[in-house]
């Protein structure tokens, strides 16, 4: 699952430290997961939601007696290891508010049936977490847009792609005194993408050209729309100055992305890749099959495109209320 590190013009904690913040999720993606499925294969009816008892056999087994002994060893446990996190609490609390632990919520589903549907369930409670962390730090929030939380294509970069990748969603930049809103931004370990999409009907097709407007047309209809190639160019070229400023040497690539229609465009620029339903699987299998680890050049990239982000947020009601 791809990092939003950058979304629109929120708060994001990625901002205050790009080197930290990367490897944590992963941390605490691969810890989460690996105890839920471990929970999933053992059918530990403690974590899962029971909707019907009945149709649910799988997870009423009576537990054994070393089951329960074993459970009551445990319950001591962590009774005592809850004694000792509370005279830890006072000097652990902005370290523990500041690593804002994900943790699962069963009980926001029925129980899966199968470990992908499981997965699938993982994956959309790590996306909630991680608007958080993309809209607020210890001291700051900003307030996220309920779309958000429903917006498809912010979900597919984010579900569909390695953690490795650095996701900054429609950013603005502040630029000259003045803010710009760029297409959405991808730092891989090995090149930055930057990626203009056209969603439109399914099998919809946009015809290209070097003016000012594309033709769009499905069916016998047809509509004028902005080239998205003044969008995409102005990113580029905004992406580019800020890399090359900041001497940092990742290859920029620019995109024109349209999963579900098709572009026809007989003489597109040499440096822009047209990627349509006749070639969208093999440019996605690619990207997900980047197995490169993150680097430090990829973080030095993310750091300088961060340093230009917008951002508009209000400190946290409880700060004030502490200050006060």
């Amino acid at each position: 699952m791809a990092q939003l590190i950058k979304l629109q013009d929120y708060v994001s904690r990625y901002e205050q430290n790009i080197v930290l913040y990367p490897s944590r999720f992963v941390r605490l993606k691969k810890q989460q997961w690996t105890g839920l499925k471990r929970a999933f294969d053992t059918k530990d009816r403690s974590l899962f939601y029971i909707e019907n008892p009945i149709e649910d056999n799988w997870l009423m087994e009576k537990p054994t007696l070393l089951e329960r002994v074993k459970k009551t060893i445990l319950n001591r446990n962590k009774l005592e290891e809850t004694e000792v996190a509370k005279i830890n609490d006072s000097q652990k609390k902005e370290e523990d508010e500041e690593e804002l632990d994900f943790d699962y919520d069963a009980k926001k589903y029925k129980h899966p049936q199968s470990i992908d549907e499981l997965k699938q369930q993982f994956l959309n409670q790590l996306f909630e977490f991680q608007l958080k962390w993309a809209s607020s730090t210890l001291t700051e929030m900003s307030e996220v847009k309920k779309t958000l939380y429903y917006d498809d294509l912010l979900k597919y970069f984010l579900q569909r792609f390695p953690d490795t990748f650095l996701v900054l969603y429609q950013p603005l930049f502040q630029l000259k005194n003045a803010p710009v809103e760029l297409d959405t931004i991808i730092v891989t370990p090995t090149e930055v993408w930057c990626i203009h999409v056209l969603e439109a009907e399914n099998s919809a097709v946009f015809v290209g050209s070097n003016d000012k407007f594309w033709l769009k047309k499905k069916g016998d209809k047809e509509k004028k729309i902005l080239s998205p190639v003044i969008s995409i160019n102005r990113t580029e070229k905004i992406v580019k100055g800020i890399l090359e400023k900041y001497d940092t040497t990742l290859p920029v690539q620019k995109v024109i992305l349209t999963r579900n229609g098709y572009v026809d465009f007989p003489a597109p620029p040499y440096d822009l890749k047209i990627i349509e339903k006749r070639n969208y699987e093999d440019w996605f299998y690619k990207m997900r099959n980047n197995h490169s680890p993150i680097k430090a050049i990829q973080l030095k990239a993310a750091e300088s495109l961060l340093h230009y982000g917008l951002t508009n947020s209000k400190r946290r009601y409880e700060w004030d209320t502490e200050e006060s």
